[in-house]
């Protein structure tokens, strides 16, 4: 039996009216992604914001316009990553908006951290890029470390166990479990726990139910992500207005390779676009066929 989770009611109209606005932004940051630190940290946040605004209009994400946000996110998470991990050539190039970009290659940056580099693994997921998800898993979890300053630790234990899942590694299940024993509140150290425990916790758990092939626990734990990313961004009238509150990006991420691995999803909501969770768009993707590490549609 399907589990219908509600997502909680957005004014489409006032946020509608932000779009045109948040979008010349964005297209700002892209002019100088190829050079500067400072575009491609706001393209990084503004990219993801205007998927997440997008998908309050159409919270199953089946227009075009809002799969092409969500692509674009993708691309922009992807790309600055890559910018990092090729010490050996002066530039990269990438494909961001139907245009070939040329990026100069960096050292460590403030905005590339284990948690953007988790939201970069989650984007490709959804958007089935593979080839992507081959170049994220490849980044030393060292690199991430001397990115992002001190985090707290679950992070850099969630980042190796998603690389060890994508890789295929025979250390999955010991990082799985140690990604579990940090991720709780009394480790929270820069999150605080009610973060720790609704929003970062949950993806963790979903996986280790994926893993085991446990059908029935997989859908009530997505369906336990779900209700809890609600009740985090619905806690005070502050958290209410916050964009990211839109979309459950890390229990859609896992709920997609749960999908692509052949474990049927019994779950609805508003925070799960339906076109995003079934790959509606195949075919209208510049995502490529990567190696034969993890699996996807």
């Amino acid at each position: 039996m399907t589990v219908i989770v509600p997502r909680q009611d957005y004014r489409k109209d006032k946020v509608a009216a932000v779009v045109p606005v948040m979008e010349e932004s964005l297209s700002q940051a892209l002019e100088g992604i190829e050079t500067s630190h400072s575009s491609r940290s706001d393209a990084v946040m503004e990219s993801l914001n205007v998927a997440l605004v997008r998908t309050v209009a159409d919270p199953g994400s089946f227009m075009l316009e809002t799969w092409e946000s969500w692509r674009l996110a993708m691309q922009v998470h992807s790309a600055v990553f890559a910018a990092t991990n090729a010490p050996d050539r002066e530039t990269i190039t990438c494909r961001i908006r139907h245009e070939e970009r040329h990026l100069a290659t960096t050292g460590p940056q403030p905005y590339l951290s284990a948690h953007t580099w988790i939201d970069a693994f989650y984007l490709a997921v959804i958007c089935r890029d593979t080839a992507g998800l081959d170049m994220l898993t490849r980044i030393p979890v060292s690199l991430l470390r001397a990115f992002g300053g001190r985090l707290d630790e679950y992070a850099y234990a969630w980042v190796e166990t998603l690389q060890s899942f994508w890789l295929r590694r025979d250390d999955l299940r010991a990082h799985l479990v140690r990604a579990v024993n940090l991720c709780v509140p009394d480790q929270a150290r820069t999150l605080d726990g009610d973060e720790m425990a609704k929003l970062c916790r949950p993806p963790i758990m979903m996986l280790h139910r994926f893993l085991r092939r446990d059908i029935t626990g997989f859908n009530e734990s997505l369906a336990d992500a779900l209700r809890q990313h609600k009740d985090y961004w619905t806690a005070d009238e502050d958290r209410k207005v916050v964009i990211h509150g839109v979309v459950a990006i890390g229990p859609l991420a896992i709920a997609c390779l749960a999908k692509a691995n052949g474990l049927p999803v019994e779950v609805e909501s508003g925070h799960l676009p339906e076109a995003l969770l079934h790959f509606a768009w195949r075919g209208e993707t510049d995502a490529q066929p990567g190696s034969d590490a993890g699996v996807l549609e």
